[in-house]
């Protein structure tokens, strides 16, 4: 099973830029989709972006599309969430997850079920508050 620790959080201004981190452990890092989410204040699960194992495929909410960039580093294990113009509405716990099966695609994270998201490996989250 893979371990995910989420590190970059903070308190930043509307308008800002931030980058947050996803760092796993415990298996090929390499050979999984990975994906963002979000829970804001009082919110529901938000999915953010989702990248596929090679990084050549990604997919964004339209919220954030054209804001926010999901990169990865597999030789360091690494997921990447860069986060451009932020607003106060961006507020929230980033959760980075990686499917258990290294068949699932990054385009059937964006769709998928409670059910299924409660199959996801999930991390702590880090929590980026954004001030107007």
């Amino acid at each position: 099973q893979v371990q995910l620790k989420e590190s970059g959080g903070g308190l930043v201004q509307a308008g800002d830029s931030l980058t947050i981190s996803c760092a796993a452990s415990g298996r090929s890092f390499n050979t999984y989709a990975m994906a963002w989410f979000r829970q804001g204040p009082g919110r529901e699960y938000e999915f953010v972006a989702a990248l596929s194992r090679s990084g050549g495929a990604v997919y964004y909410s339209d919220s954030v599309k054209g804001r926010f960039t999901i990169s990865r580093d597999n030789s360091k294990n690494t997921g990447y969430l860069q986060m451009n113009s932020l607003k106060p509405e961006d507020t929230a716990m980033y959760i980075c997850a990686v499917p258990a099966s290294s068949a699932t695609r990054a385009q059937s994270i964006s769709s998928m079920t409670l059910a299924q998201l409660r199959e996801l490996n999930w991390g702590q989250g880090t929590l980026v508050t954004v001030s107007s």
